[in-house]
This record gives structure tokens, C-alpha cells and sequence, in this order.
């Protein structure tokens, strides 16, 4: 009975060790579920129905031992992956800071003109109020969230806000689905496997489920779990775990919302600018009633303000700690940090005035820059667990079909952009 009494509370004792780690593996899932899921696994559905949920899933599977060496490194090691990055070699440190210094821009760039133009659909026409000047508020904010509140209250808020939006979803697509397939009695099924849909193709992928070099940002969000409380190695991989299953399990869920809404409806599917913001909306209103649409703006506004506070906080950190290793520093502190938030909200929103009127083209060009870069960020990941410990042989298999995958892919589309196809 002792026995049996000790091996519930050791159960227990757990549990609660595994729920108070979760925060990082959710926060990268908040920046995962951004623009990839929203917009192209949605319009994935509406444009091809089922068609691309194995690409989906293929890209999620293959690209998984990348983002998993980030926290796996940080939880065995007490090192960032930066910091591994600078163990590797200069060189190797050197090439991360100039993509990811690159990266921050165009990838919060993209996040927050998205949630701008959902932000300009919940404020009313009549108040005149342009996406620039919300552009500038929404970056105010952030900033100064950040600045002022830090680590603590993005990971409080990040459970809240995934919790609310994977259970709307799934209750939008499951009452969809209860109504019917929406599809025209001469409903020709399109064909997604052709090279004019290929920059769609590589865009959906680039992002799924996120850039690979937030591994490196969750790497950075686990060591400041650890500030503040002792973490197993074990409940770091069940934090990741948790947050990377959610973020490919919504992918589907989102693919599922276009394929019951729109897919074969007759009704276009805007691509361009921010004109798929309402269809989106819409698609909750038709699923769960017209009450919905509102509330789900609103949610969906949350999901991508968080996507952007995590994109700003993660490459602020991993752009100071890279630069405090090129300069051979000895910590961090939090000027260097708020020195590179700064510089990425600044520079970010004159990307988004700039850009306004093509979020469409904004989110294409970051989600492919994505793509393209993904090979490097793999490697870098990869040689470094690789010299470290002994990978399992399922593993080390998963990561050369992986880096094939992405070297592959992008080849492909580099070729049929040079007009070599």
C-alpha cells in the first residue's frame, strides 16, 4: 500500500515538475502559429482541399530533430545554442549573427503587418485610423512590453492565449464539417504538384512550423526558464514536445477550416494584400455562427500579437548574446538586449509603413527567405549536437533525409525561378 500510495505522488510530483516547465516549448509554438497557419495552411485548404496535409505534415516531421537540438542542448548542457555556436568555432557564430540579425527584421516585419491589417479589421472604418499609425501603436507596445515586463509575462500570457484559439479552431472545424462539404456541382479539383504553384508551395513550407532558427530563440527562452527555477532535461522535452505537436496538429486543423469553408465553394480566394483577413474571418462566422466572427478576430489578433512579441524578444536575445560572444563579453545584460528590441521594432515597423499595401507579397518574401536559409540553420544545429553526443541511429536518419529535403526543395525553386524549368 506504501508502495502504491509513493508511486501516485512521485506520478503527481511529475506532472506538476512537467506543467511548470511548460512556457518555452509554447512560447515557439506561439511563433510558429502565426502567418503559416493562419494564412497558408488555410488557404492551403481552400485552394487544393486535403491535397497538401501530407506536405504539411512531411515538413513538420522532417524539420523536427532542427528544432528539437535547441532546447535538447540547453536542458543537457546549461549552454545556449549561441553559446554552441561559439564552442564550434567563430565562423560558425558569424554566420548565424548575419542571418538571424537578418532574419529579426524581415521575419517581425511580416508578423506585424499581419497583425496590423487583423487589428485594422477590428477597428472601426469611421475612426480613420491608417495601418501605419496602428503599425506605430502595436510596436510601441510590444517595445515597451518587453522593456518593461520581459520574459515573465510573455510566458504567463502564452499559455492563455494557444489555449483559446487551438480550442476555437478545433470547434470551428468540427461544427464545418458537420455541415457538409461546400463544393459546386462543376467543381474541378486543381492540382497543387506543378511548378506555377511551387512559390506557394515553398512559401507554406518555409514557415511550417516556423524558421528554424527559433530553435535557437527557445534555446534562449529555456536558459531563462532556468533563472528562475531548476529544470530537467526531461520537462524541457516534454515543453518542446507539447508545443511542437500543438503547432502541427493546428496546421491540419487550419487546412481542415479552408477545406469545410471554402474549398470548391465558387467563392475566390484572395491571396494578395490583406483582403484574406475577412474570407478568414468569415470562415468562423459560416462554421460557428455570425456571433463568432468578432470574438474570433479578436483572438486572432491575440495569437498574432504574441507571435510578435516572441519574434522580437527571441531574435533580440539571440542577436545580443551573439554579439557579446563575437566580443568576447562576459554576460548579457539587459541594455544589450533592449539595445537589439529596439533596433528590431524600429527597423521592423519602417518595413511594415513601407510595405502596407503587399502583405501578401511581405509574408511570401519572409516565409521563402525562410526556406531558403533553412539548410544553413539545420547544419549549424546538427554539427553541433553531432560533436557533442552520440545521436540515435533513427535520428541521425531523420536529419539527413531533412537536410536532403531542404537543400532539395530549395534547388527546385531556385532553378524554376532562373527559368532553368
Amino acid at each position: 500500500m506504501t508502495d502504491t500510495r509513493e508511486s501516485h505522488v512521485a506520478a503527481r510530483s511529475a506532472w506538476r515538475s512537467r506543467w511548470a516547465a511548460l512556457g518555452p516549448g509554447l512560447l515557439a509554438a506561439s511563433a510558429a502559429i502565426g502567418a503559416s497557419h493562419l494564412i497558408s495552411s488555410t488557404q492551403a485548404g481552400a485552394l487544393f482541399g486535403w491535397q497538401l496535409v501530407g506536405l504539411i505534415l512531411l515538413a513538420n516531421l522532417l524539420k523536427y530533430p532542427f528544432f528539437r537540438f535547441g532546447p535538447q542542448y540547453t536542458a543537457e548542457t546549461g549552454h545556449s545554442l549561441v553559446e554552441g555556436y561559439a564552442r564550434r568555432g567563430r565562423v560558425y557564430l558569424w554566420v548565424f549573427f548575419i542571418l538571424a540579425a537578418l532574419s529579426s527584421v524581415v521575419s517581425t516585419a511580416g508578423v506585424a503587418l499581419l497583425c496590423t491589417v487583423i487589428l485594422s479589421y477590428l477597428v472601426p472604418a469611421s475612426w480613420g485610423i491608417g495601418v501605419p499609425l496602428l503599425a506605430g501603436g502595436l510596436m510601441l507596445i510590444t517595445w515597451l512590453l518587453l522593456v518593461g515586463g520581459h520574459y515573465k509575462a510573455l510566458d504567463g500570457v502564452t499559455k492563455v492565449i494557444l489555449s483559446v484559439l487551438a480550442l476555437s479552431t478545433v470547434v470551428a472545424v468540427v461544427m464545418a464539417a458537420s455541415h457538409g462539404a461546400v463544393r459546386q456541382p462543376d467543381f474541378v479539383e486543381p492540382s497543387p504538384w506543378n511548378l506555377a504553384t511551387l512559390p506557394f508551395l515553398v512559401a507554406l513550407v518555409g514557415w511550417m512550423p516556423a524558421p528554424i532558427e527559433i530553435s535557437a530563440l527557445n534555446s534562449l527562452w529555456v536558459k531563462a526558464k532556468a533563472e528562475d527555477r531548476a529544470v530537467h532535461p526531461r520537462d524541457v522535452l516534454f515543453d518542446f514536445n507539447t508545443g511542437y505537436i500543438v503547432s502541427t496538429v493546428l496546421a491540419v486543423f487550419f487546412v481542415g477550416l479552408g477545406v469545410f469553408v471554402q474549398y470548391g465553394s465558387g467563392e475566390e480566394v484572395e491571396l494578395a494584400g490583406g483582403a484574406y483577413i475577412p474570407q478568414l474571418m468569415s470562415m468562423y462566422g459560416d462554421a460557428i455562427g455570425t456571433w463568432a466572427t468578432p470574438i474570433m478576430a479578436v483572438i486572432a489578433f491575440a495569437v498574432m500579437f504574441g507571435t510578435v512579441i516572441s519574434v522580437v524578444d527571441g531574435y533580440g536575445r539571440a542577436c545580443a548574446e551573439s554579439l557579446r560572444l563575437l566580443r568576447g563579453q562576459d554576460e548579457m545584460t539587459r541594455r544589450h538586449k533592449d539595445v537589439w528590441i529596439t533596433g528590431i521594432t524600429g527597423i521592423g515597423l519602417a518595413i511594415v509603413v513601407w510595405m502596407s499595401a503587399e502583405l501578401g507579397t511581405m509574408l511570401r518574401f519572409a516565409m521563402i527567405s525562410a526556406f531558403l536559409t533553412a539548410p544553413v540553420f539545420a547544419w549549424l544545429n546538427f554539427s553541433i549536437i553531432r560533436s557533442e553526443r552520440r545521436l540515435s541511429t533513427g535520428i541521425r536518419a531523420l536529419v539527413y533525409l531533412g537536410l536532403a529535403f531542404l537543400i532539395g526543395f530549395g534547388a527546385l525553386f531556385l532553378v524554376s525561378e532562373l527559368g532553368l524549368l
